[in-house]
């Protein structure tokens, strides 16, 4: 155990004195703060730079090939320096003769370089040609890249291993992405939708109050003759309210017609929307459907035909045009034929 082995007490107790020179803090020490102008510290931050300095070029990895003699020395002048230091930190200007006190805590400070140095060189060259040990560097050099080449291989099999699950998973984000880019757009004729149906019920609205008043209207007629304040008298009055009667009617009839058939247009299309908005959120089993077999062009064609296309509602004269394309699906089928021939 470390404890009965005189030499790795002594490595720990040279060690630690090392390390506590290494780590003071240099700005620590002026302490103007708290002795004043008259008595502050300022003077030592150099030198005392430079003497941490040199403590920090000796690494406590080279303490372990170091005997017995050469620990004791190190440890015993890395204790008597922190000491220096140790005194700066403490001085008190209150005690007796703080003026030589404080000038001799510099002075010590001041020449502890140059016997510091005469101790610590011998094994600051040691320590680092040991760090600079380039065999050993290449010997750790070539034990990391073989761990490097360990885990890259590792690494490697690990990822041939999730290939395929990679692989599958970037496939449904891309047709993902490809399905949302087209049923995204079928939010365009869902609002179209909506817009033509509000106008649909509000044009129905107003062609029932027309009809309404149209049948009012046809009715009161009836008794217009029996009104004695408008009872024609002669031929003259009875052919001009003839005539006002058609006119009336004729107008009323007009307007009648007129909002059944803005009704009628906005319900057409609306239905085509519906049919169009459905189409496309319906739009990626299509293209799923049609694979990449040679036909595929085709199916795309006739399947924006549909959807594009006048479509017949029951509402509008189903007199429109083909959709466009449809009279060419003899040419697209022929197109393969032809390539392959």
């Amino acid at each position: 155990m470390a404890a009965d082995d005189p030499e790795a007490v002594l490595r720990d107790e040279a060690e630690v004195s090392l390390v506590r020179m290494q780590r003071v803090d240099v700005d620590s020490l002026p302490r103007e703060e708290v002795l004043g102008r008259s008595f502050h510290f300022r003077q030592v931050v150099a030198p005392a730079r430079r003497l941490i300095d040199l403590y920090t070029r000796l690494a406590p990895s080279a303490l372990e090939d170091l005997p017995q003699g050469d620990l004791q020395r190190i440890r015993d002048q890395a204790n008597q320096d922190f000491q220096r230091i140790s005194e700066i930190l403490s001085f008190d200007e209150k005690q007796g003769n703080a003026p030589a006190v404080h000038q001799q805590l510099i002075t010590n400070v001041v020449n502890a370089y140059q016997s510091t140095f005469g101790v610590l060189h011998p094994y600051i060259a040691y320590s680092l040609h040991k760090t600079a040990d380039f065999t050993r560097l290449e010997g750790e050099a070539r034990a990391t890249l073989q761990l490097i080449k360990d885990q890259a291989e590792e690494i490697t099999r690990s990822l041939e291993k999730n290939k395929i699950s990679a692989e599958k998973v970037l496939d449904d984000v891309r047709n993902l992405a490809a399905e949302q880019g087209v049923t995204q757009q079928a939010i365009y004729f869902q609002q179209s939708a909506d817009f033509h149906d509000k106008k649909a019920e509000s044009w129905q609205r107003w062609t029932v109050k027309v009809a309404v008043g149209l049948g009012v209207y046809a009715f009161t007629t009836l008794f217009f003759h029996k009104w004695a304040w408008i009872a024609p008298t002669d031929s003259y009055q009875a052919i001009q309210m003839a005539v006002s009667k058609v006119l009336v009617f004729a107008t009323i009839s007009y307007m009648l017609y007129l909002c059944a058939k803005n009704m009628i247009s906005h319900k057409h299309n609306s239905i085509v929307d519906r049919h169009r908005q459905n189409a496309l959120m319906t739009y990626k089993a299509i293209v799923d459907a049609a694979g990449d077999t040679p036909n595929r062009e085709v199916i795309l064609v006739q399947a924006a035909a549909c959807i594009f296309g006048s479509q017949g509602t029951g509402y509008a004269a189903d007199s429109a045009p083909p959709p466009p394309g449809a009279h060419s699906v003899v040419e697209f089928l022929s197109q393969p034929i032809r390539g392959g021939s």
